[in-house]
């Protein structure tokens, strides 16, 4: 897959929304770049200042990979609620980092000690999901959080669940991503 089309779909989309006008041409996509057409599952990153600036994705494939890019990349740059919409002016200093996920698989794991071999620091994606209330990381989390228990507790306390989530034994999913940002 061409990283840099990929990127240049993922700004076209927030111009589109800023500026209002079509930029992003889909026919000739369908003709230049079929596989786009596919399904798959992107996160999107915005740093501004190497600081996180927005990011929402999908967890699972439920729709083309560009109508994917496309709406998490509006999403990142407009609706993500821990940060006010992005401006014009704000754009040109952006970076946008974009994450295909592969498909979840459940981890099996019959304690916290089995869970910690089973995790792969710095590979793994990690949904955990417990009754009604989930979140996830992507990988490139464990570098701000290398330790298994503050990967943990910090993603225990984004779920709602607590920062000794791993007490309550939540299902664990793990995930790869191919990463690449401008």
């Amino acid at each position: 897959m061409n990283h840099e089309l990929l990127l240049k779909i993922a700004r076209d989309a927030i111009n589109e929304e800023l500026s209002g006008k079509s930029i992003i041409d889909k026919v000739s996509l369908l003709r230049d770049s079929p596989t786009i057409f596919e399904k798959g599952a992107a996160f999107i990153t915005l740093n501004k200042n190497r600081d996180l600036r927005g990011c929402i994705g999908s967890l699972v494939a439920h729709r083309s990979l560009l109508d994917d890019l496309i709406a998490n990349a509006k999403a990142a740059a407009f609706d993500d609620v821990r940060f006010l919409p992005l401006s014009k002016e704000e754009l040109t200093e952006v970076k946008i980092e974009i994450s295909l996920l592969s498909t979840p698989k459940l981890l099996q794991y019959s304690s916290i000690e089995d869970l910690k071999e089973k995790i792969r620091a710095f590979k793994d994606g990690v949904i955990l999901r417990h009754k009604n209330k989930q979140a996830t990381f992507l990988p490139q989390v464990w570098e701000q959080l290398s330790e298994f228990e503050m990967f943990f507790s910090h993603l225990g306390q984004k779920a709602g669940l607590g920062a000794d989530v791993l007490e309550l034994h939540p299902e664990i999913f793990t995930y790869e991503v191919e990463s690449f940002s401008e």
